[in-house]
Formats: C-alpha cells, sequence, structure tokens
C-alpha cells in the first residue's frame, strides 16, 4: 500500500509516555523517509521532563532534527494549527492516559490537546497511538469514546504485558505508517485489536 506521502504535511505530537519515544521517534523517521513534511509537538511534560529514559532536551533535540524544524511546546505555538490550516494529518504517538481523558472531554489545556482541538476543526484525519497503564481500567471509557467520533482514528493496540501490566495498553507503533494511510481516506485500519503476544 502506498501514499502520497511527499510534502504531506504531518503533526506528529509526543506526550509523556516516555518509554515509549524511541519507538515514536523511529516511527517519525519513516514518515520522513516516506516524504511526509513533519511538524513536531512536544507536550509541556514531554519537553521538560528527564527520567531514566533520557533527558528532555536530548529527545526534544532528536525530534527537531529528524523534522528539521523547532517543536511546537505551547498553547499559543499549537493554536494557529486550526486558523491556518497548518496539516493534512496530524498523529498523536505516544497518546498517555491524560491525553485520552482531555481529548474526550474536550479539555485542552495542553499543546497537544490544543493542536487536536485546533487540527480537527478543520475535519482533517487524527490518528492515535495509545500508551497508557490503564487503558484497561479507567482509560478505557476514554479510548470507547473516542472511537466513536468522525475523523479520529487508532493505531492498532493490545496489551504489551498482560501478566506484569494486565491493564496496560499499547498501540503497534510499526503500524503507524499504515494506519495513517488509511485514516486519510477516510478508514479505520482493521484490525484495531492485536495479540503482542503472537507477533514477537
Amino acid at each position: 500500500m502506498s501514499a502520497p506521502w511527499e510534502g504531506l504535511r504531518a503533526g506528529f505530537a509526543m506526550c509523556g509516555s516516555f518509554c515509549t519515544f524511541e519507538k515514536a521517534l523511529s516511527a517519525m523517521r519513516r514518515l520522513r523517509e516516506m516524504g511526509a513534511d513533519i511538524v513536531p509537538i512536544l507536550s509541556e511534560r514531554a519537553c521538560s521532563t528527564d527520567t531514566r529514559f533520557g533527558a528532555a532536551e536530548d529527545w526534544r533535540a532528536r525530534a527537531e532534527a529528524l523534522c528539521g524544524r523547532p517543536a511546537i511546546h505551547t498553547l499559543k505555538g499549537a493554536e494557529p494549527i486550526g486558523p491556518k490550516a497548518l496539516l493534512d494529518i496530524l498523529i498523536v504517538a505516544p497518546c498517555t492516559g491524560n491525553t485520552l481523558g482531555k481529548l474526550s472531554g474536550g479539555v485542552t489545556d495542553t499543546c497537544v490537546t490544543m493542536a487536536c482541538k485546533a487540527h480537527t476543526r478543520n475535519g482533517r484525519p487524527l490518528v492515535l497511538a495509545v500508551s497508557t497503564n490503564d487503558g484497561l481500567g479507567v482509560s478505557a471509557k476514554s479510548i470507547g469514546e473516542l472511537l466513536t467520533r468522525r475523523g479520529v482514528y487508532f493505531v492498532p493496540f493490545g496489551q504489551d504485558d498482560p501478566a506484569g501490566k494486565p491493564r496496560s495498553l499499547a498501540a503497534d507503533l510499526e503500524r503507524l505508517p499504515e494506519t495513517a494511510e488509511h485514516a486519510l481516506r477516510g478508514e479505520q485500519i482493521q484490525p484495531i485489536l492485536i495479540d503482542f503476544l503472537r507477533t514477537l
């Protein structure tokens, strides 16, 4: 399957599931190699929190180097995405339980949720790559709500550690480009639910 990636304007937003950042940057790199023009968006938490997975400044620098432009990381920076119709598609990867809850409830108090609100007002696709330890807990209702939203599409996801973290869900970021191609056609890639154990 191929898509007209050359010149496609794609927003790529990263939220604070820090353990997923390496895979997210790999997906970002693949989209760049396919010709997409990517606008990096880092949540305030992602942009400022050092963790055992790496320094915030290093993650930001890598995303900016991959995309060849500064990252959006403030509400003020994200707001023009809507009025100026800056993006053809917006991807949130990783999309945390916190962000899922805010998106399902219409809360726009971070640069990522503001970017999503601004982008979707133009009727363009929003792709979510779930990464949350409570996906089968309190975040389940947020996922259910967003599954019913027109213009919102999910990267296939499943239980990444059923024994150790039975409520945890994670998207298969290897399938992000394919998911985005379907979303650009107004389709949800299927199946949405995957069995990680069978893919190992």
